[in-house]
């Protein structure tokens, strides 16, 4: 499968911003999975591009100059391989991904839950857990913020993939296993899920597995792959600090298409 993918985030600050810098993980990478052709990203100001600790595409832009808007563009074609069973497959260490995180913390009703769906750990119980969240907290945009946790979501019974995917991060840190967050986007025909996704891979029997609990999804077929981290704060699209600006207003658009 061939997509094209545009992904735009603009800002808008209500007086002059100066000497900011921008962290970008909007490169998907080449790999097993996905082929990566002509894509760019368009910032102004100088930029670099790096790896960081996770292995991601990472791009630091520059400003030092007075501005009042900014654009960042992100445009380029992915082709999906013909897909195994797996999650991406790479050479990091599964045990960094037990690490804790503010958002990622799971509370004691989260933990009797958990278990109740995965009283032993394998696939099968791990896919009917995913299925028991997405029953709880149904997907609902515009409920949640990017500060929510994964104890606030679950209590709230809402969310978005960003929310299912820290839960079940969360949960199945409890019950031992490693488990990641993976952001990217999504190719669907349901207009009600962002092209912009987040999912979660858990590792079993020394592989990577695909949990997209939004979806219900357990193939990555329709994915493609940015970046990967314990929770959304070591993959997130952009981020940054700045002198001055005032208030910020920022507006993303994300279209993938086949092609």
């Amino acid at each position: 499968m061939r997509l094209m993918i545009n992904h735009q985030t603009h800002y808008h600050y209500s007086a002059p911003a100066c000497n900011s810098i921008q962290y970008i993980k909007m490169t998907p990478p080449n790999n097993a999975h996905q082929q990566v052709n002509n894509w760019a990203i368009s910032v102004p100001g100088e930029s670099e591009i790096k790896q960081d600790a996770f292995q991601n595409i990472w791009m630091t832009s520059t400003q030092r100059f007075s501005y009042q808007s900014l654009s960042i563009m992100a445009q380029g074609i992915v082709e999906l391989r013909p897909q195994m069973r797996w999650g991406l497959q790479d050479q990091l260490n599964p045990y960094l991904f037990l690490q804790p995180t503010a958002s990622t913390l799971c509370s004691p009703e989260m933990q009797c839950f958990a278990r109740q769906y995965v009283p032993q750990v394998n696939r099968d119980n791990l896919i009917r857990l995913s299925e028991a969240i997405l029953s709880h907290m149904p997907y609902r945009p515009a409920q949640t913020s990017v500060q929510t946790t994964a104890i606030e979501a679950f209590q709230a019974k809402q969310g978005v993939c960003q929310d299912h995917a820290h839960v079940l991060i969360a949960m199945c840190k409890s019950l031992g296993v490693p488990a990641r967050y993976v952001s990217g986007y999504l190719y669907s025909s349901n207009s009600s899920h962002l092209a912009s996704h987040a999912w979660v891979e858990v590792f079993l029997e020394q592989h990577w597995y695909c949990f997209d609990v939004s979806n219900l999804a357990f193939q990555p077929d329709s994915h493609v792959y940015l970046a990967v981290g314990r929770d959304y704060w070591d993959v997130a699209p952009v981020r940054g600090v700045r002198e001055k600006g005032g208030i910020e207003h920022m507006q993303t658009m994300v279209q993938v298409l086949a092609c």
